[in-house]
């Protein structure tokens, strides 16, 4: 083509000049805008002078050292990050291989021992997770996947009598109007479609939608005293992930049934204000200065615990984090559900002490996304959950006892 041109125009073509080939002795491309440097002036121009060409050269060489230390760098940085990577998955499959072939099959025996727990604090891998999570939720309610299944067509049975504007369907929540469980099915599909929107596989038409929707309408049937609280999607997602759908729904209601989230979802005030409390005297112990900061400026625990709890901080944090909270949460009950507050509160520590009442509110509602898990657990564990020499348990039965005594020896609360 070249030939072509040149036979029609009758122009000869030349051969490049040393200058002009200068780019095509280049290991690599350049860019436009480094290229400049090393080309001539435009014809019409001065030509550069001598001095100011080399200096122009001794640039375009800085410059392409620099790019080839960078290029090395990044090299050197991927090379790591692929080791690491290596790294933890070797790890997390000998992880795997100690929980299926000597944890699991031993359970009973082994779940409280010393190994065990430390492999539980690095996080449980997440091809055994659901079998963990159920054997130490337990099944304490004694549900089977039969109970499920007749939950369910309960629930099915509803959907479809409120749907088509039916007579009122006859079960255990004969005592709850049409309209309160009504108003129950329609916060269910509402919630549904804010549960982990990011994921897209909870809402309508997502793979686990059906699932989703079928657990919480067949709890609403199981528990028609509690019903469907806001915040519970975000718990049955998670069971959802990491179980079969019968499973999950066993493991819901049993953790449900737990002490702290039944104070919370049956919204049990004189309860919750006690936990409140618990909580306050660990803050205290803990991170003295940043308690004294909340108190100045009249932050209730209530204000970023009450959605931290609801939800197992499923909603709070990044996915990935929040099953590491679940695992521990699994091992040591309630009492970690508030030491990772108090975790979270020591991490931002310095950030906290110097907001107002306002951003401080708004930063503990929506936390960082790229929190680092090392960095998080790390101030989990710094954190002490014993305050002159009493653990948790009895700080939080201490504060009950006193509740009761001053509600019996109150006059004005007995009359």
């Amino acid at each position: 083509m070249q030939k072509e041109y040149e036979e029609k125009t009758g122009r000869a073509h030349k051969p490049l000049s040393p200058k002009q080939n200068v780019r095509k002795n280049l290991d690599f491309e350049p860019l436009s805008t480094t290229a400049l440097i090393l080309e001539d002036r435009p014809a019409n121009l001065p030509a550069k002078p001598a001095e100011e060409a080399q200096k122009h050269r001794q640039q375009y060489e800085e410059m392409v050292v620099q790019a080839k230390k960078r290029e090395l760098k990044e090299a050197q940085k991927r090379k790591k990050q692929l080791e690491e990577r290596c790294k933890l998955e070797d790890s997390i499959g000998n992880a795997v291989l100690t929980w299926n072939n000597e944890i699991l099959p031993n359970w009973e025996t082994m779940c409280c021992s010393r190994k065990v727990r430390e492999l539980w604090w690095q996080g449980i891998p997440p091809s055994v997770r659901g079998k963990v999570w159920s054997l130490a939720i337990g099944n304490e309610l004694n549900i089977t996947h039969e109970l499920y299944d007749i939950c369910l067509a309960r629930a099915k049975e509803k959907w479809r009598s409120l749907s088509t504007g039916g007579a009122e369907v006859e079960c255990e929540d004969a005592g709850f109007s049409a309209a309160d469980r009504e108003a129950s099915l329609e916060l269910i599909k509402l919630d549904i479609s804010r549960t982990f929107p990011s994921l897209c596989i909870f809402q309508q038409g997502g793979p686990y939608h059906d699932m989703l929707h079928s657990i919480l309408g067949a709890y609403t049937c199981y528990r028609p005293d509690v019903g469907y609280v806001q915040g519970m999607s975000f718990i049955a997602a998670v069971l959802i992930l990491n179980l079969d759908t019968a499973d999950a729904f066993i493991a819901f209601s049993n953790l449900l049934n737990k002490p702290c989230q039944m104070a919370f979802f049956r919204v049990d005030h004189g309860l919750m204000l006690t936990y409140f409390a618990a909580f306050e005297v660990f803050f205290e112990e803990n991170l003295p200065k940043l308690f004294a900061h909340f108190k100045k400026n009249n932050l209730t625990p209530d204000i970023y615990l009450i959605d931290w709890i609801f939800t197992l901080y499923s909603k709070s944090l990044p996915l990935d984090l929040a099953c590491r909270v679940w695992d521990v949460f699994c091992r040591d009950g309630e009492e970690f559900l508030f030491r990772t507050a108090l975790g979270i509160l020591k991490l931002f520590e310095d950030i906290l002490t110097k907001m107002d009442f306002i951003h401080i509110a708004q930063f503990l509602t929506k936390l960082p996304e790229d929190l680092p898990s090392e960095e998080f657990f790390t101030s989990i564990a710094a954190i002490q959950m014993q305050s002159r020499n009493k653990k948790w348990a009895q700080i939080l039965a201490a504060l009950q006892k006193d509740n009761r005594e001053m509600e019996k020896g109150s006059p004005s609360l007995k009359r």
